[in-house]
């Protein structure tokens, strides 16, 4: 089967490396081939065939006209090279999705629509979440009556909130979209020097609770227990981050880093910390902390996308609730015990196991191929 996906992640097609770069890597072994449309940066691609079998469509920077570009190219490809199934990551203002039932309907090819993280869902940062979340309920709606099957990513947020928003349940389909490199992120075979007591990393944006992080290291400071933190990501809100860390005087054990080459040394930055934070109000995996458990590092985490199950026993971490004393509350129990925090980092790699690459993209192909032949 040939499979045409939009997508709003336009690294690969720019030189960048990231987690979809992973993925294509390896998915394209389990299709005839792959055409990924995606719109660009304002600038030329820098690489439309990353790999045999998986081509990249550029369409133009400018939100007016996007869901008609996509459209249009993604009934040409449908139509010279008749892929099985069209699929859209959705988000924001819903262009990919909106493109794709156009082309669903045009070629008669099944479209199943992803949604890896509604914005606002379970707790909204901001107004702007908030308004987001409205966005998604209307766009779900909207797509529910023309859509194969909307494909989630969690199991006990997601498919609740699509069912308070009329989806049948033989609509959804909960397929992970964590796929960890064990080779690369997996514990240290020697003794590895710490160099943070605590590690964030993602985009600096609303919902991962940034600023619930820095009121938690405030408050552990204050109380005789400073940390030594590292934030790793890059966004909207890091300016915000670079002052909050001056202002509040954690200027001396808190540094921030923009981008890492690559998941080797992303793993060796989890491997150098005795814990990894996560606060995010709302997620679809997420993907960082699985990365952590993985190499041995214990978590401390809200419970969104997946967290609450992989962390519920608190083997390998502690969930705790959407309020900026709980983080801290949970953070002090894992840094002061450091027995008990051994021990959850010990036990990281087995809960992460289930989450291998190879195996949870096989079982993201053969789930996308089931879809399209029970539609066609």
């Amino acid at each position: 089967m040939r499979l045409l996906m939009l997508s709003g992640d336009q690294q690969v097609a720019f030189g960048e490396r990231g987690p979809f770069y992973a993925l294509l890597e390896e998915f394209r072994e389990h299709f005839d081939g792959i055409d990924v449309l995606v719109t660009g940066r304002g600038r030329a691609a820098t690489t439309t065939d990353p790999f045999d079998g998986v081509r990249f469509h550029v369409g133009p920077s400018g939100r007016f006209g996007r869901v008609s570009w996509l459209a249009k190219q993604g009934v040409k490809l449908a139509k010279a090279y008749g892929h099985g199934l069209v699929l859209s990551h959705d988000y924001g203002l819903f262009h990919n999705g909106k493109a794709a039932a156009r082309i669903a309907s045009k070629a008669g090819i099944p479209w199943v629509s992803e949604l890896h993280h509604v914005s606002g869902h379970p707790i909204a940062a901001n107004r702007r979440e908030r308004l987001e979340l409205k966005l998604s309920e209307r766009f779900v709606k909207w797509a529910t009556p023309q859509v194969s099957a909307f494909r989630v990513v969690n199991s006990t947020e997601m498919p609740p909130l699509l069912e308070s928003w009329g989806v049948p349940s033989q609509k959804i389909a909960v397929i992970s979209s964590l796929y960890l490199d064990l080779d690369v992120f997996k514990p240290a075979v020697a003794k590895v020097e710490v160099q943070q007591d605590l590690i964030f990393v993602g985009r600096l944006v609303a919902n991962k609770g940034l600023d619930a992080i820095m009121t938690a290291l405030t408050v552990l400071r204050d109380a005789g227990k400073p940390q030594r933190a590292l934030f790793v990501g890059r966004g909207p809100l890091g300016a915000w981050l670079d002052k909050e860390i001056e202002r509040v005087g954690l200027g001396r054990t808190t540094r921030r880093i923009d981008w890492v080459d690559g998941p080797e040394e992303l793993a060796e930055l989890y491997r150098s910390s005795r814990l990894l934070v996560c606060a995010s109000t709302s997620e679809g995996g997420p993907r960082v902390p699985l990365e952590a458990l993985a190499c041995g590092t214990p978590v401390v985490s809200t419970p969104v996308g997946v967290m609450g199950e992989v962390l519920e026993d608190g083997a390998a971490g502690v969930l705790c609730e959407f309020t900026m004393s709980s983080l801290a509350r949970s953070l002090a129990l894992v840094l002061s015990d450091e027995p008990k925090r051994s021990a959850m980092g010990a036990a990281g790699p087995q809960v992460a196991a289930r989450f291998e690459r190879s195996a949870q993209i096989e079982r993201y192909a053969s789930g996308l191929k089931a879809l399209a032949g029970e539609s066609s």
